[in-house]
């Protein structure tokens, strides 16, 4: 299994660690993950997400290039802003979910998931007919998300960078702990507010250590993706792999805010617009158990008859309130909110509410 700078840490402070995207990586500390949620719901904690992919796209045709492999429009991208996208594959699904940051209109950095370094490396190399530079930077950079309601307080102790002035989905480049050219980026995956910082990896420890110093009057502590799963679900992200992967299209996914048609020609445009005139056949939802239950993903989910009309494809039962939810794709007729729908758990239809 591949390392972050980050491992022997997790290891020294009794970390459960599993393979994940190849990634030797922290499920759990010992806090536990129910714990680790609300600490980043009410106060500060921090991720390692070293295992994150980064490609840098440089050239005169970089945007026309972007705009091609990408659902989104880039051009409405200003220097200094995110934008989250895809990459549809040519069949009609999804190659990966991603976000794209604008330097300049020559010049972008692109961050993909761990599982899918090497298959997307593989798909912007194989359609760079726009004689774009394309760099693989992924082993040279760490990455750590520093999210809750308490993180902009704690790491403006760390830099000059008045992050109060910088937006959700912007970034900048600026000195951090002490280290310079760190990309200190307002977005997340927890939905509880806060930064990820990017930088070269060699600085890793160096960062770690600084946060952890200032963090002792925030309480911070450091947190598994055990709970980073937990907070995505609750507030309804998707996961590649289980919400979304190469047999998914972006309509079907509720990705069609992300899918601009007007704007640009792209990868799959025709057949999305084909799919969009006629309606997709089944769609991703959300919903919550109404009676105690794990809604685990590969279960079915069913009409009251007992009918199979989708699956679920990410589920937990939520540390806060013990309500048990997912997210799953049914027929369209079953995806209206507020129905009820069932999953099948042990030969048992727990009743579910599209929310």
């Amino acid at each position: 299994m591949k390392t972050t700078p980050f491992t022997d840490i997790h290891i020294a402070l009794g970390a459960k660690m599993a393979d994940f995207a190849g990634f030797n990586m922290p499920i759990q500390y010992p806090t536990g993950i129910n714990q680790e949620h609300i600490i980043v719901r009410e106060g500060v904690g921090v991720f390692d997400v070293s295992h994150m992919g980064e490609f840098w796209v440089k050239g005169e045709k970089a945007l026309d290039f972007l705009q091609y492999i990408t659902t989104n429009d880039v051009s409405k991208l200003e220097a200094g802003k995110a934008q989250y996208t895809c990459f549809p594959n040519g069949k009609g699904g999804i190659v990966d979910d991603l976000i794209i940051y604008k330097y300049s209109t020559t010049k972008y950095l692109l961050v993909v998931n761990a599982g899918n370094i090497d298959k997307d490396w593989a798909w912007v190399n194989e359609h760079n007919t726009f004689g774009v530079q394309l760099e693989n930077a992924s082993d040279r950079y760490g990455q750590l998300a520093v999210q809750g309601p308490k993180a902009t307080e704690m790491l403006q102790l760390l830099t000059d960078a008045d992050l109060s002035a910088i937006p959700y989905y912007a970034f900048r480049e600026w000195s951090f702990a002490g280290v310079q050219g760190v990309i200190l980026s307002n977005t997340g995956y927890t939905g509880a507010g806060g930064f990820e910082l990017y930088f070269p990896k060699e600085h890793s420890k160096q960062i770690w250590d600084a946060l952890f110093e200032v963090g002792k009057d925030f309480g911070l502590a450091p947190i598994g993706l055990g709970a980073r799963d937990s907070l995505r679900l609750e507030k309804w992200y998707c996961l590649y792999g289980h919400d979304i992967d190469d047999t998914t299209s972006p309509l079907e996914a509720g990705l069609g805010w992300i899918t601009k048609f007007d704007a640009k020609d792209f990868i799959d445009k025709e057949y999305l617009l084909k799919q969009k005139a006629e309606g997709v056949k089944r769609k991703l939802v959300h919903f919550e158990c109404q009676e105690r239950a794990i809604p685990r993903c590969g279960y079915e989910l069913c009409d009251a008859e007992g009918n199979t009309i989708g699956n679920v494809t990410s589920g937990i039962m939520l540390p806060t309130t013990k309500v048990g939810i997912g997210m799953g794709y049914v027929q369209t007729a079953f995806a209206k909110k507020e129905t009820i729908i069932y999953v099948k758990i042990r030969e048992k239809l727990i009743p579910a509410k599209i929310v």
